[in-house]
């Protein structure tokens, strides 16, 4: 029998190593190249330790000094400007050029503003000061990939716009802007209109070109019809010249966003805006992988949406700019700006952020929270809360590119139910179709396709399958019918000649549909009307849909313009806007390709979830690879093309954690790595911590070894069956939490007052206060102090309070199980939960009031169970058992509903209650003196 080797404490180093700064990547290759290798260095010995103890503490009394000093030189200039360096004077010589004032040099290096942001190029003093700027060179060159401190910087008095007038407004203030002197980049808009809208808990601001209008985000966003209460939790204030906006939070005089820092940008084709922050702590701002708290040492975020696999620093498949801030204070506060070009978003350590982008409008929010929570919950407000999932959404999903035949689909289906391991859905990836078609399948290799279906249908299983966007244009002309058809009605994207874009993707050369236009979501909806009608497929996975495009641009290139060249273009992986996906200068309906790139995922989606609404009739499942702000209304997210590897495990918990600030909280990551084959070890502890990803995915590259739990050995098999088991018991926990996502805006953690930091997810060290081992049935308690436990196989996490079922193999068989309940209890005796429960698939339940709510308190030795909205669904589940932990004194006697009942007490502080039979529909109470 193999014998799993345990690491103690002193062999376990484990760290963000996939986030190292590109001039490490040598000692990462060399660690993954030697596996025993730990991922961070040993601890130096003790005399080493105690020397460089004593040469940190004087760093930080140091440090300290000069951060008291920096404290109080940002809040030392008055309101009307805060967090500017001091003037420089500006001349110029004799022969005229610009002479840099001396004063540049007393402009902190963390405030220094870039003025020469494009990449891959070595600025030199002729350069910069051409652009009318400071240059003082740094000991590190500013080179293609590196971000540090910039040689060329602005002075504080670089010229920007004027606010020349400014006028109340039912709903705010309209101003009006004027730039008197152009900037280095072309086709700069000189007179700018400035909306400022003052609505409840936020602040929205457009500047838009009053002249011309500019391409906007075409995404619904509430519309305020009267200003914001008499008492609002901002206040907004405007410097004249130059303009800039300071956002301040009410009670506590923080300052939330200061644009006077660094000059206004508007041109045609660049876009740029500044602001302080209030404190170093920046989440959000997808989808890179990082780590859930951004850097704020030079750290250059591009969004623009690429078809590549997870990698640091690096654009990937979604953009989403909203960023939530914790202050110093402990309150939060969100910024989300509504812009779909490609952009770079610069943070620096003053602490500031610079907004950089290429084209449409500045249209931004500000959300005054105060907590974390109030903050997404006010972003989800205007870009729209996630859906309710359907029920089988939330089991165990199985898929692999390559098991190359619907037999083997089908005996991985049946080997994991022989072994009795849950599994709700098993998935195709391309191989499923014939020569990589949509809307086909492959009549040899899995010509029992419609039969597995069907037997998954019988079990109470379900399938789901994978489309790319790309349309084969290739084949003999009526023999492919979504290609003719979709030519026919001119539903795919065009050149800038007219003509249709032709890429290549998986079935050679394509075209590729625009999901801008109405008409190509009702030939969508056909498309997958007639092939349901052949294999009745329940979901579908939308992959390749940044659009992924195999050439740059097009099979016939791009043409030379300036949308294809733009004057600034930010700092996307292979250097230009085309590089694999199509041309930017290519048409759509609403807009170029230029301006709505990073939509195509978002719009196909919003396409394939109406058509699953109609061909199903029940809630659609959608899971998409590119993804946009209101995503989550319409489709869940993985995180892409991972390796197996244990970084890429780690790497999956912050991309969990951002997702759900995004307004995605049907979030997971290819459990077992989806590249790479992976290993024993690794896949169990994968398949533990991803049994509580919000959305649970085991998925496997091709001609890579197998990875479902039947792969492995008896004490992996047993290892991964009872984790996946305990997923399954906690459904009505995790439906619930996605209940209040739906609702209101809420993130969804199957374990929200846990707090783990993850060292190879064999140890842990928990930040926790009262809760429940499950592996041991024992009761902690604590203030919130570190604990230390050795993970094994068998032992799998803690819980607070919450209710679980009896699991099964699906979840339609788990969800009509008694349901146990596991009360955790506070200190003082107290304890809340709540429980929201439908049939799990009709549309809209909430809305059409089907469904039933309940609440559950303790307090005083007394659990309440209150119906607060009632259905017929709650009368076909019973309470059986009732456990609380934390009873510090073994009761005399226990009563339900004013009745003596059978208890049990044990010395680890635990009372169970049994043999209930209670109607979750009505009211009860469960009594212990």
């Amino acid at each position: 029998m193999v014998s799993y080797k345990r690491l103690t404490p002193e062999e376990v180093h484990f760290s963000g190593a996939a986030l190292l700064d590109p001039d490490e990547s040598t000692d990462m290759d060399l660690k993954e190249e030697h596996p025993e290798l730990p991922l961070l260095p040993q601890s130096p010995r003790c005399s080493i330790t105690i020397a460089l103890l004593t040469l940190g503490g004087l760093i930080v009394v140091l440090s300290g000094v000069w951060l008291l000093g920096t404290i109080f030189w940002l809040h030392k200039p008055p309101s009307t400007e805060p967090h500017r360096p001091p003037p420089p004077a500006v001349g110029r010589s004799p022969n005229g050029t610009w002479l840099q004032p001396e004063s540049c040099s007393q402009i902190p290096e963390a405030w220094r503003f870039d003025c020469y942001p494009e990449r891959g190029v070595v600025v030199t003093a002729e350069m910069c000061h051409a652009r009318n700027c400071c240059f003082i060179q740094n000991s590190q060159a500013k080179t293609s990939g590196w971000n540090g401190v910039p040689w060329c910087f602005y002075t504080p008095e670089y010229p920007s716009y004027e606010l020349v007038s400014i006028t109340d407004t039912e709903i705010g203030k309209v101003g009006k802007l004027l730039r008197n002197k152009k900037t280095y980049y072309p086709k700069d808009i000189d007179a700018l209109q400035l909306e400022v809208l003052y609505e409840d808990n936020r602040l929205h601001v457009k500047i838009t070109d009053p002249a011309e209008k500019r391409y906007e985000v075409p995404i619904d966003v509430p519309v305020v019809p009267k200003t914001a209460s008499s008492n609002p939790s901002y206040t907004v204030d405007f410097i004249k010249e130059p303009f800039g906006l300071i956002v301040k939070r009410t009670q506590t005089g923080t300052v939330l966003l200061n644009t006077s820092i660094a000059p206004l940008f508007y041109a045609d084709q660049f876009l740029q805006m500044s602001t302080s922050l209030p404190s170093r702590f920046i989440y959000g701002l997808g989808e890179h992988r990082s780590n859930f708290l951004h850097d704020l040492q030079w750290n250059t975020l591009t969004m623009w949406a690429r078809d590549v696999p997870p990698m640091e620093l690096t654009n990937l498949y979604g953009v989403h700019p909203f960023y939530l801030s914790m202050e110093s204070d402990g309150m939060a506060h969100g910024f989300f700006m509504l812009n779909s070009n490609a952009m770079d978003v610069a943070l620096q350590p003053a602490p500031a952020l610079t907004w950089r982008m290429i084209g449409g409008i500045l249209d931004f929010y500000v959300f005054l929270g105060p907590d974390p929570s109030s903050v997404i919950a006010q972003y989800l407000d205007v870009v729209g809360k996630p859906a309710m999932p359907i029920y089988w959404a939330l089991g165990y999903h199985l898929c692999r590119w390559g098991y190359k035949s619907s037999d083997k689909t089908w005996n991985v289906v049946k080997e994991m139910r022989n072994y009795g391991i849950p599994q709700d859905v098993q998935w195709n990836d391309i191989d499923y179709m014939d020569s990589a078609l949509d809307f086909t399948y492959d009549t040899m290799n899995f010509s029992t396709l419609p039969d597995l279906v069907k037997d998954l249908h019988k079990h109470d299983q379900h399938y789901v399958m994978i489309l790319d966007p790309g349309i084969s244009n290739s084949l003999p002309s009526g023999s492919y019918w979504p290609f003719d058809e979709g030519k026919k009605r001119g539903i795919f994207i065009n050149d800038s000649n007219g003509d249709i874009l032709t890429g290549k993707v998986w079935p050679g050369l394509t075209a590729f549909p625009d999901f801008s236009n109405p008409d190509t979501h009702e030939w969508w909806y056909q498309n997958l009307k007639s092939f349901h009608e052949k294999v009745p497929f329940d979901g579908v996975w939308i992959d390749m849909n940044e659009p992924s495009n195999f050439f740059d641009g097009s099979l016939n290139g791009c043409p030379e313009n300036e949308l294809e060249n733009p004057p600034y273009t930010p700092g996307i992986l292979g250097g230009t806007l085309k590089a694999k996906t199509v041309c930017a200068s290519a048409r759509q309906k609403i807009s170029t390709h230029y301006n709505i790139h990073s939509l195509y995922g978002l719009m196909e989606a919003k396409a394939t979830e109406s058509a699953l609404r109609k061909i199903t009739d029940k809630r659609p499942f959608v899971i998409s690879r590119s993804t946009f702000p209101s995503q989550g209304k319409y489709s869940g997210h993985w995180l892409g093309d991972n390796r197996s590897q244990w970084k890429d495990l780690a790497t999956s918990i912050p991309g969990m954690l951002t997702f759900n600030i995004l307004g995605i909280p049907l979030i997971g990551a290819d459990i077992c790595g989806f590249g790479g084959s992976t290993t024993e070890e690794l896949c169990v502890r994968w398949t533990q911590l991803g049994a509580f990803y919000p959305f649970s995915r085991n998925h496997n590259s091709i001609d890579e070894q197998d990875q479902e739990p039947t792969a492995f050995s008896p004490a992996a098999r047993i290892a991964m069956k009872e984790v996946i088991l305990l997923r399954y018991s906690l459904f009505p926990h995790l439906y619930t939490l996605f209940h209040h996502a739906h609702i209101s805006g809420h993130t969804v953690h199957l374990m929200p007052e846990l707090y783990i930091y993850i060292y190879i997810y064999i140890y842990i060290y928990i930040y926790i206060y009262t809760c429940v081992r499950t592996y041991n049935n024992s009761f902690v308690s604590s203030g919130g102090e570190e604990h230390f436990q050795q993970i094994i196989y068998t032992h799998i996490l803690y819980i607070k309070y919450i209710y679980i079922i009896i699991p099964n193999t699906t979840l339609w068989v788990s969800s009509g199980q008694p349901l146990n309940l596991i009360v955790s209890l506070s200190e003082d005796g107290l304890a809340k939960g709540d429980l929201y429960w439908d049939d799990g698939e009709t549309l809209d339940t909430y809305e059409k009031d089907q469904y039933a709510y309940i609440y559950f308190t303790v307090e005083q030795n007394t659990m309440t169970s209150e119906v607060l909205h009632n259905h017929e669904e709650a009368a076909y589940i019973t309470v059986e058992t009732v456990s609380f932990y934390g009873v510090k004194v073994e009761p005399e006697n226990v009563t339900v509903n004013s009745q003596e009942a059978a208890f049990t007490y044990h010395d680890n502080q635990v009372l169970t209650v049994t043999d209930l039979g209670l109607n979750l529909s009505r009211n009860f109470t469960i009594n212990w003196m």
